[in-house]
């Protein structure tokens, strides 16, 4: 597995949050194929189980649950090299600012913004100790362009990790730790195909309208078609590598154009 990228991450430990299903899943695989030791996490079992990556189920929306994971690691392994911050969700319900309470708020901030930071104070002392490390926040164009109407807690959120990553990168990149941020755009997961499909059933539409209509809600996608979990998995390969060893501090945006501004 380790011939396609000469095993350039042989000997690195990462963790991959949310890495049992989507675009984690795919970041989780694309490190094991470069020669990593992966850890997952999430707060069900992977529906598909491959053995070769660790699995550790944990709820890091929760203080408890960073807690449980960080200690797991560094208490195996001594060290984590790689930390993937890719856990993201939105629950709330549409209709705006109005219909949104305080749960909805406070839940969306805990696992979009509140587990990465946790998980960033427990691995960064050994990372910054041994003057190397990498921490990649998965953000979104919503921290950009946010949709009011059914993601608002979400996009506030992402907008709030963009700002996060790039002053924690301020601090630490000084000290040997480089901290990056990917902000993909929309990404047809296993779970976007299946909402393609409710969708189109309940509209009386094929897939590939409702696929359309869920663009035209973003104001179009000039690539023609939302981004591959691979897809971003890719870039979070390269950007832990060796071969990105001068890149810090930076968004990454991978939208297939979606964002109508430079």
């Amino acid at each position: 597995m380790q011939d396609k990228f000469n095993g350039e991450l042989s000997g690195k430990i990462a963790l991959v949050t949310g890495g049992t299903k989507g675009t984690g899943k795919a970041i989780a695989e694309r490190l094991l194929e470069a020669g990593a030791t992966v850890i997952i996490t999430a707060r069900n079992t992977p529906e598909e189980n491959n053995e070769k990556l660790r699995f550790i189920s944990a709820d890091l929306s929760l203080p408890a649950g960073t807690q449980k994971v960080v200690k797991e690691i560094l208490t195996r392994y001594g060290k984590l090299d790689i930390l993937v911050n890719n856990l993201g969700s939105s629950e709330t319900p549409g209709g705006g600012f109005a219909v949104l309470n305080d749960e909805d708020w406070e839940d969306t901030i805990r696992t979009n913004l509140l587990a990465p930071v946790r998980l960033d104070r427990g691995f960064l002392p050994q990372m910054i100790e041994r003057k190397t490390g990498v921490v990649i926040h998965i953000a979104s164009i919503q921290g950009r362009l946010p949709l009011y109407d059914s993601t608002l807690p979400y996009a506030a959120a992402k907008a709030g990790l963009i700002n996060y990553s790039k002053s924690l990168s301020n601090e630490v990149s000084p000290k040997g730790v480089r901290v990056l941020t990917v902000s993909p755009g929309w990404i047809m997961t296993t779970s976007a195909t299946r909402m393609m499909e409710r969708i189109a059933a309940s509209s009386n539409t094929t897939v590939e309208q409702a696929t359309q209509g869920v663009m035209d809600a973003l104001g179009g996608i000039p690539y023609g078609r939302p981004a591959q979990p691979e897809e971003v998995a890719e870039l979070v390969g390269f950007l832990v590598s060796p071969r990105a060893g001068y890149l810090t501090g930076t968004e990454y945006v991978i939208d297939g154009g979606t964002i109508p501004t430079i």
